[in-house]
């Protein structure tokens, strides 16, 4: 059984004890347990739900992990024969959680 669910604006396949990588949920501490009810699809062995936009009394139960910095990335911007060199970089943060249940 997996979930097809929408968070921060990003789309993820949800399996149980599957760990994801999601963009930083800053009101979440680590050891939270968070529900996300936009679940876009939902699969089991027989059925698939597809929702319009979303799969009606469905949701996915997760528990926070962790919170972190990816590695950095770097910009670096050049224009030739005019001198202009800028470099940039950044670490984005993200957060860890992990899928416990898939409600119907």
């Amino acid at each position: 059984m997996y979930a097809i669910v929408e968070i921060s604006g990003f789309q993820y396949k949800a399996e149980k004890n599957v760990v994801l990588r999601v963009p930083l949920l800053n009101t979440a501490q680590p050891g939270q347990i968070l529900e996300f009810d936009r679940v876009l699809l939902l699969r089991n062995e027989e059925e698939i739900k597809v929702g319009q936009p979303v799969v009606e009394g469905a949701a996915v139960i997760a528990e926070v992990i962790e919170h972190g910095k990816g590695k950095k990335v770097v910009i670096f911007h050049t224009k030739k024969r005019k001198g202009y060199r800028v470099k940039k970089g950044y670490r984005e943060q993200y957060t860890n959680i992990k899928i416990t249940e898939i409600r119907v």
